[in-house]
């Protein structure tokens, strides 16, 4: 038995489940859908560091983590938002992360593709942190892409061009993200994924594309992938509109695949219909990697229905994590990770473990258990107990 509390401040009793519902890892790699998890880093808690000092991260757990989703056929999104980019992880850790997981992918025979931003351009000469990102010169947008481009085309990983908050703050309107990126995508050495982060995860990308109009910024985009349809592998997409996802997903060039970041509408994205599907590249497949890799090994037999009945019930869990503010996602992610026992700690970069209310820990705990995803219930039980304990619940 364990006290809960809500967001009214009512305390109840839960009975967790005993024994876990998760599958053991799969044989063989996943063949109908390409599949990325994101990752999150795990932190140093020992580290003597603060909110906006240098990212401390604890190497061999997060590596461990990374292990841990190949293990199950998943590949892993590196680098990427749910890594905290721009939110604790600066560009000095994140080459580092990239450095060490490109090693480990082959060491491991893992999937790996990763971030390439801008997000060395801090806030320009004369102007505090706090004003935010830019402007900067196009020229100095190209060539901080260019060095992180390098950076991961170094240990062979694929390239995911992220949405630039410099770029959104210099760029004029389309023809620079037409320049930009037709540079970018001139030079790359394999073909990359184009990714489109939707301004409920970073506020500062608001009119990406040139335009706050999603279908002019969608036109823009588009034109984008026609100029240079050899150097897109895909595109991520992450607007959290399903039906936007599908119209641009039927609009691609032969070829280029789309890979859905819509973490509200995933199982039906990913099923798809008789014109096409999404691949993924999600962030809720940080926590959901054992399932979400089964539903896609039962999708690969020709199951739909299967597939369905196992991930549907996954999305009020990832609906509770990505609430608004949608950017604080990343505080649920590694605290179920610290719960299912993939760390020591509820310690995150930045100090971005206060960025959730204790209700959202206690409900996203709740779902979680109730779906079977924690392999030692007892110990996310205790976890989450002494949790609550700090916080002034008693428990039983």
């Amino acid at each position: 038995m364990i006290r809960l509390p809500d967001a009214t401040g009512t305390v109840r009793d839960y009975t967790p489940r005993t024994a876990p519902a998760l599958p053991a890892a799969g044989e063989g790699p996943l063949t109908s859908r390409i599949v990325f998890s994101a990752a999150h880093v795990v932190a140093d808690p020992f580290a003597d560091t603060t909110p906006d000092g240098p990212a401390a991260v604890d190497w061999d757990a997060t590596l461990a983590f990374r292990r841990h989703l190949w293990s199950h056929g998943l590949g892993v999104a590196e680098a990427m938002d749910t890594a905290q980019r721009g939110m604790g992880l600066d560009w000095a850790g994140a080459a580092e992360l990239i450095r060490r997981s490109g090693a480990e992918a082959k060491a491991v025979g893992g999937r790996i593709a990763c971030g390439v931003g801008t997000d060395q351009l801090g806030a320009p000469p004369g102007r505090s942190p706090g004003e935010g990102v830019g402007p900067y010169t196009l020229d100095q947008v190209r060539a901080a892409y260019e060095e992180q481009l390098a950076v991961v085309e170094e240990t062979g990983a694929q390239a995911i061009l992220m949405a630039s908050r410099a770029l959104a703050a210099s760029a004029t309107g389309p023809d620079d993200y037409l320049k930009i990126y037709g540079e970018l995508l001139r030079q790359a050495a394999e073909p990359v994924v184009l990714h489109w982060l939707g301004p409920m995860f970073d506020p500062a990308l608001t009119g990406y594309w040139g335009s706050e109009d999603l279908d002019v910024a969608t036109e823009t985009f588009l034109e984008i992938i026609a100029d240079h349809p050899d150097k897109v592998d895909g595109v991520k997409v992450s607007l959290l509109d399903a039906g936007r996802e599908v119209a641009l997903r039927r609009r691609l060039p032969q070829g280029v695949r789309c890979y859905t970041g819509d973490d509200f509408h995933y199982p039906e994205l990913i099923a798809g219909d008789e014109q096409g599907f999404s691949h993924a590249l999600l962030g809720i497949f940080d926590p959901l990697g054992p399932v979400a890799a089964q539903a896609v090994r039962t999708l690969d037999t020709g199951d739909t229905a299967g597939f369905r009945a196992l991930l549907d019930p996954t999305v009020e869990l990832s609906r509770h994590l990505f609430q608004t503010p949608t950017r604080y996602y990343k505080t649920g992610v590694v605290f179920l990770a610290w719960l299912s026992g993939h760390q020591e700690h509820f310690t995150m970069v930045g100090g971005l473990q206060s960025a959730r209310s204790l209700p959202h820990f206690a409900r996203a705990y709740e779902l979680a258990d109730g779906l079977g995803l924690f392999p030692d219930p007892a110990l996310a039980q205790a976890r989450m107990k002494s949790l609550l304990s700090v916080y002034g619940v008693e428990q039983p």
